[in-house]
């Protein structure tokens, strides 16, 4: 494929991403959009795997995602993803168009009053919260500069969470996440301690804003921080994500639960499209935890971000 919007050292398209617009940051921890062309009409195969549900909008390209579902297809839509509980396998065609919001932990049941349980490995029409597609989806117009698309958007949601009076999402699922990013083989109840909460409180919270248990949400994200290693946009000085499994027979293990395959063979035959995705969330991981500044040059990128 040809990249508009970045790329790595070996070719593999990336998302143009950062913080999103201040009047967002309550509810979105990151703003993206990726566009790349592709070089023939060839179905090309790929991988899904968020921490984060998101707001998509896809134009002018065909996926078919397996979701939790089974099969759904998906062009010129805009719709919402939940969280990923393991990896989802992904067809498309015609390349790479589009642009999304990264939501925080329980925003998206804030604005829209979906349950992060439920939305597990699931997608879902935008149509389906009481929102017409074309108000979203024709936000894009054949030939759109990238980055004036992905402001249009954001204006949308800030205007939508205005009128709405949209609350904030509860500070304890932020800081779990934050915890997640920090050091996932942390003890829970310590955590629990720390934030002042009972471990039932924690369990209740973070089902209710992740769709998961807080032991699945450190275990997801050790694995996530190793994909992103195996993919080349990892801090290659952060050896401690090798340390975070007892041994390799543990590490293959978990492993194989999320993505279906050993370490090794994903590296050999590593998706360009969870790539892409692993990538934003390491830019914003780094970010939070104040190991790089907002749009500086990021560990595995030869220039910065413009």
């Amino acid at each position: 494929m040809k990249p508009r919007t970045g790329a790595t050292a070996t070719g593999v398209p990336l998302a143009f991403n950062r913080e999103p617009d201040w009047r967002l940051r309550k509810w979105v921890s990151r703003s993206m959009v990726a566009v790349a062309a592709a070089e023939d009409d060839a179905s090309l195969e790929g991988l899904l795997c968020n921490d984060a549900a998101y707001l998509r909008s896809a134009v002018e390209v065909d996926w078919v995602a397996t979701t939790a579902d089974g099969p759904l297809e998906i062009r010129d839509e805009t719709f919402l993803c939940g969280q990923h509980s393991k990896a989802m396998p992904l067809r498309y065609k015609g390349g790479i168009k589009v642009a999304g919001l990264m939501f925080r932990p329980g925003a998206m049941r804030a604005l829209f009053g979906l349950d992060e349980h439920d939305m597990l490995d699931r997608i879902t029409s935008i149509e389906s919260v009481g929102i017409g597609d074309h108000t979203v989806t024709g936000l894009y117009e054949p030939g759109i500069d990238p980055g004036r698309w992905l402001k249009k958007i954001e204006s949308w949601l800030a205007n939508y969470i205005e009128k709405n009076n949209v609350p904030a999402p509860d500070p304890l699922s932020q800081a779990l996440e934050l915890q997640a990013f920090r050091d996932p083989n942390v003890m829970l109840n310590d955590f629990a301690d720390r934030e002042g909460v009972t471990p039932r409180q924690l369990q209740r919270i973070a089902k209710r804003d992740f769709g998961l248990t807080p032991k699945q949400i450190m275990r997801r994200a050790r694995i996530l921080d190793l994909a992103a290693r195996l993919c080349g946009v990892a801090d290659e000085e952060e050896q401690d994500i090798l340390l975070r499994f007892f041994d390799q027979a543990h590490q293959i293990r978990e492993f194989q639960a999320f993505f279906g395959t050993t370490p090794g063979s994903f590296k050999r035959r590593r998706s360009s499209l969870l790539t892409l995705s692993l990538e934003i969330r390491q830019a914003r991981r780094l970010e939070m935890l104040e190991r790089i500044q907002p749009g500086a040059v990021r560990p595995w990128m030869r220039s910065p971000l413009r």
